[in-house]
């Protein structure tokens, strides 16, 4: 039996397994982290209108458009503490990126990563019981202990995607993993609001969905996946001799170099893009329930399906636009470099725009969706972009700079949702328009950083015999220097399997 089982999985490609479990492992972390954003709205109770806003400040409910939103719940968290709330998942997150990042470099990312999802998969099956027990305390603590444990799996993931993609796979590989996140955001909004609308047991419901899913997958990984080709027990000698020629990992275990790594111009670039990135990201994400309930209105099952749009506009975009980025880069009509500007650029200028446009609408709502979906959707070329970038720059430390982006990215997750809950206590369109304009704002301000100094070639240091000569002055050929580098720019035919 054990013995057919492999050679089931041996004629699969084993780098497409990994892919695909990848992507799931996205999938789970989202749903269990993005799944608060709409059950929170039913788990509080609905605040009433004051008299004194202007009808044009909150938009009119209609039939179509309240039907079946009842009454709330029975927490009285004003916005601020929900905002609180929102963002103490992020407390935890920023803390666990480095040293998961750091982890997976030098252990492999299989457990650093599977052990994530599952401690989150459980503080996600135990939500609804803390909330009930300890209140917005409890579940400001169980959200914290969550996002330690989220904090490791992008780290972790970055760390596998190069042992496991040979060059001009990486951006479809790192894309289609990564798409993950947005499939997640995408069913657990549009999952969250039909499993609300629907069942008897109403916000828990989603908890118990999404926390089991995550335990499964978990099994799953621990069978199917592995550190690297050389350790794996069903890939094909054809595929694991592909991956030891192409792949640009050290085997061996190296030093992180942190001097080189805080001094590198392309390094802090990336970090400052996340930031624009980041923090209207989670705006969106974490707070557009919110927008879509409280300003305009809609049901509980609407507002999960209008939500998931954006995500799934989203998720095509960066699937599509990684075949382009490759490419692009496999014909040489653009570098890796170029690759990488241009489509973070798009992806930060345009949204921008949209998303600003949106707050002059009013109260069209079929317009405020439209734009919302298109801003969001073009989002998704940050992808091929700056996600994608700290593979470029330095596959064997690719871990740690993931660490590092990430938490930069967990710093404007805690950001956005508190700025959100203190700027808009009364839920009005004028109010939102201002956390709008800051988007835009730091959209195109982190854009253009990256234009300037990003970078998309493999960095000196990321070689570790190179870095020890020059280090130690040693003298440094041009031509040593050249091929150091060399990896952003080859194009190889690859296997079928």
């Amino acid at each position: 039996m054990l013995t057919s089982w492999k050679l089931c999985c041996a004629r699969i490609p084993q780098r497409w397994v990994f892919t695909v479990m990848g992507c799931l492992a996205g999938v789970n972390v989202c749903t269990m982290r993005i799944s608060l954003s709409l059950a929170i709205t039913q788990m509080v109770v609905s605040a009433e209108t004051s008299n004194s806003t202007s009808s044009d400040e909150i938009c009119p409910a209609s039939d179509s458009t309240t039907s079946g939103t009842g009454s709330g719940g029975s927490y009285e968290w004003d916005t601020y503490t929900q905002g609180v709330i929102l963002s103490s998942f992020y407390w935890g997150y920023v803390f666990t990126q480095i040293p998961g990042g750091m982890l997976a470099d030098k252990i492999g990312g299989k457990y650093v990563l599977g052990l994530g999802i599952f401690t989150s998969a459980i503080f996600t099956l135990l939500t609804p019981v803390v909330v009930e027990t300890f209140d917005s305390t409890g579940l400001i603590v169980l959200r914290f202990l969550m996002g330690l444990g989220e904090g490791t799996t992008i780290p972790a993931m970055a760390e596998l995607v190069p042992r496991w993609s040979a060059p001009g796979e990486e951006s479809i590989i790192g894309t289609v993993v990564t798409s993950g996140i947005l499939l997640g955001n995408m069913l657990g909004t549009a999952l969250s609001g039909v499993l609300i609308q629907n069942s008897s047991m109403g916000w828990p419901l989603v908890f118990y969905v999404f926390g089991a899913a995550g335990v499964l997958w978990f099994f799953a990984w621990v069978l199917l996946c592995y550190n690297n080709p050389d350790v794996h027990p069903f890939i094909t000698e054809s595929e694991k001799n592909f991956l030891r020629k192409t792949t640009n990992c050290k085997k061996e275990l190296v030093p992180t170099p942190w001097r080189h790594i805080l001094t590198s111009v392309p390094v802090w670039a990336l970090l400052i893009a996340t930031i624009g990135d980041g923090f209207s990201y989670f705006t969106m994400v974490t707070d557009l329930p919110l927008y879509m309930r409280s300003v305009l209105n809609f049901s509980v099952q609407s507002n999960g399906f209008l939500s998931a749009l954006p995500s799934l506009l989203m998720w095509i975009v960066s699937i599509a636009s990684s075949w382009v980025a490759d490419w692009f880069i496999k014909t040489r009509k653009m570098n890796v470099t170029n690759v990488r500007k241009s489509f973070t650029a798009v992806a930060m200028v345009v949204p921008a725009i949209f998303i600003v446009t949106a707050s002059y609408v009013g109260c069209n709502r079929v317009v405020v969706v439209v734009l919302f979906v298109l801003g969001m959707g073009f989002m998704g070329l940050a992808n091929p972009g700056i996600f994608i970038n700290p593979i470029d720059l330095s596959p064997n430390h690719s871990g740690t700079i993931m660490g590092m982006k990430t938490t930069v990215s967990a710093l404007t997750g805690i950001a956005a949702p508190y700025l959100v809950g203190v700027l808009t206590p009364n839920q009005t369109v004028s109010e939102w328009r201002v956390v709008f304009w800051i988007c835009f704002g730091s959209f195109l301000e982190c854009a253009l950083v990256f234009v300037i100094w990003g970078d998309g070639k493999v960095q000196y240091w990321n070689d570790p015999d190179f870095r020890v000569r020059l280090d130690n002055q040693q003298p440094v050929t041009k031509i040593q220097k050249v091929e150091n580098v060399a990896r952003s720019n080859i194009t190889i035919e690859l296997p079928l399997s």
